[in-house]
């Protein structure tokens, strides 16, 4: 039978006991930091994409609006001019969806089944793959342009849609291979074995095992592609073509357009729609992506 503590002795242990750590407070004083660092300049940006221009040259960037409209973000969105059109930046929102979809997908794939393939070749050659792998993530991909862009020219992919999908894929591999090889290592041999006393082959057990196994690390890998992709200038800029220009490449064009006032509301305004997707894509999946980043996909 246990002895509960007496009720003096009880609050005499809590009174003992420090309110708030030292430590936890500079946690907290860092995160809020860290929170407001970020959080600023975009709330700033939301409230003077709400203001007219008046309000605006009153030099009044930082008070809250006091006519706000969404006007602006519908002329940036259908009639803001960059370069010599005048169409805003909804074309460019397709060709980034256009882009980005198939290039997370194929990339995500890719990289789940080289990881697989990586994780279970037991010889010394996957661990120099791997080598090769790690040391393309540390390789800027501007040093690769000129070469990409004569072999993309050679085989009559550069300024296609199809040549930036292939772009953002093969340039994400490294990427998404290591994330998944690290996740697969620490998956049990005992269910591949399985698979394989059943018959299994290679790809039956990806499909129907592993890549069931791996839903969180997917959700993970998803996000950070398609942040990435998403947010792209230089490559849309130089191998998308003007057909295929994504969104960034015409926010950029918008804002530097030269002719006439420089609308900075509608500037504004055109910088928000481009990042409400990717602000999407967090809210909707932001716990799977914690949840995925627990369950392994930093470890190895």
């Amino acid at each position: 039978m246990s002895v509960q503590p007496a009720p003096v002795q009880l609050e005499t242990i809590r009174r003992s006991r420090p309110a708030l750590p030292v430590a936890r407070i500079g946690i907290y004083l860092f995160l809020i930091s860290s929170a407001i660092f970020f959080l600023v300049p975009l709330i700033l940006i939301f409230m003077n994409s709400l203001k007219p221009m008046d309000e605006i040259r009153q030099g009044s960037l930082l008070s809250l609006p006091i006519n706000p409209s969404l006007e602006y973000w519908g002329v940036a969105w259908s009639s803001a001019c960059s370069g010599l059109e005048c169409r805003g930046i909804s074309p460019g929102l397709w060709n980034s969806l256009k882009i980005t979809a198939p290039a997370v997908i194929f990339s995500v794939l890719a990289g789940a089944m080289n990881g697989y393939a990586l994780s279970q070749w037991k010889s010394k050659y996957a661990d120099i793959i791997m080598l090769f792998v790690t040391v393309g993530l540390f390789i800027p991909y501007q040093v690769m342009i000129y070469p990409t862009v004569k072999i993309m020219a050679a085989t009559g992919l550069f300024a296609t849609y199809a040549g930036i999908v292939l772009i953002h894929i093969v340039y994400g591999l490294p990427y998404t291979t290591l994330l998944f090889r690290n996740f697969y290592v620490g998956v049990q041999d005992e269910l591949t074995k399985a698979a394989r006393m059943e018959g299994a082959g290679f790809l039956r057990t990806f499909w129907s095992i592993m890549l069931p196994l791996s839903v969180n690390m997917v959700i993970v890998v998803g996000i950070l592609q398609f942040t990435g992709i998403w947010n792209d200038y230089l490559l849309g800029f130089i191998f998308a073509g003007n057909d295929n220009a994504p969104m960034t490449v015409q926010l950029n064009n918008l804002v530097n357009n030269a002719r006439g006032e420089v609308a900075i509301n509608v500037n504004m305004a055109a910088t928000v729609l481009t990042a409400i997707p990717t602000l999407i894509v967090y809210l909707l999946s932001g716990r799977y992506f914690v949840r995925g980043i627990a369950s392994g996909a930093v470890k190895g």
